[in-house]
């Protein structure tokens, strides 16, 4: 049974970040922006966020620390984002091209700068944001140990965003000006919406939520951050493809993935997967394996937003 509860818990620790990002990049992509510049926002998000956690540990301490460091990761991400914007709405650049620029940008600037301020490649600090137990709730049987155990008030965070992100997208009228302009901008220009502004606003949304999943996904997995992030904002557009650009099945989608990146970092935990004799490298592989498979079986009835990847333009009829 505890090998059960340590499976879902590091489960939780890898998909969340998934869903976080993941729900970023709907935003970006009902809008009509492609960014697939997820994974370097992550990398400036986590960089600048835990840079200012380690610089301000010996003054503040505990959760609002880390809640102050998610702050600083959104607003990162967001100004990041912003190059990304400019480019693909403003000077009608190649989507791919500008999110593959912002890519190479993120290690380098996270690695030149922590080598500047402190001296190394890496950016260390000191975990105390782990929630042994949740008074009252870990004593739920089963559930309590599940999710309110050796816990991160981020995993709380996601479903939030969650439940935030389906309400917006759904219920609000932002959010179907927000859909019109990633399915018909012309039409939502008629209509009056300002669709340069409507992308704007998913862009730096995506920008948001991925700089926060950078910080998310680095704090309950290790003390270091070393300018790069495994390929998570990769793994994350998976994730948002096999999730249709849906919040609920981008929700089952990040937990499919999170749990594959789960046998790949922590198989040496897992008793029975080590009997299979099998070597480590096949597990780290993995989450990629599996992203292959599910890509090529889903890609064909993916529902892409019609007018995702085009720049528009207000000529066009």
């Amino acid at each position: 049974m505890s090998t059960f509860y340590f499976l879902i818990q590091q489960t939780m620790f890898y998909s969340i970040p998934l869903l976080i990002v993941a729900l970023g990049g709907m935003f970006s992509e009902r809008s009509g922006v492609v960014n697939i510049a997820l994974e370097g926002i992550m990398i400036v998000g986590a960089f600048i966020s835990l840079y200012f956690m380690r610089s301000m540990q010996g003054t503040i301490s505990g959760q609002l620390l880390l809640v102050l460091s998610m702050l600083v990761a959104v607003g990162s991400g967001m100004l990041i984002s912003l190059l990304h914007a400019y480019a693909s709405i403003n000077m009608k650049a190649n989507q791919v091209i500008s999110g593959t620029a912002v890519n190479l940008f993120a290690p380098a600037f996270a690695i030149f700068t922590a080598r500047a301020f402190i001296g190394v490649q890496q950016v260390t600090f000191i975990n105390q944001y782990r929630i042994a137990a949740v008074p009252g709730l870990s004593s739920i049987p089963v559930l309590g140990p599940l999710f309110f155990t050796n816990t991160y008030i981020t995993t709380y965070i996601g479903f939030a965003i969650l439940v935030i992100s389906w309400f917006v997208l759904y219920k609000t009228r932002f959010g179907l000006r927000l859909r019109a302009c990633g399915e018909h901008p012309q039409a939502a220009d008629a209509a009056g919406i300002n669709v340069y502004r409507m992308r704007y606003a998913g862009v730096l949304i995506s920008g948001a939520l991925a700089g926060l999943g950078g910080l998310v996904l680095t704090v309950p997995v290790t003390t270091a951050f070393d300018g790069q992030v495994a390929g998570y904002g990769f793994l994350a557009l998976a994730v948002l493809i096999f999730g249709q650009w849906k919040p609920g099945r981008i929700l089952f989608a990040a937990f499919f993935f999170g749990f594959m990146k789960t046998i790949a970092a922590a198989y040496t935990g897992i008793p029975w997967l080590l009997q299979l004799g099998i070597p480590g490298n096949f597990f780290k592989m993995t989450p990629f394996i599996m992203t292959i498979i599910v890509l090529t079986f889903t890609s064909k009835k993916s529902a892409a937003p019609k007018a995702a990847g085009e720049p528009y333009d207000p000529g066009k009829r």
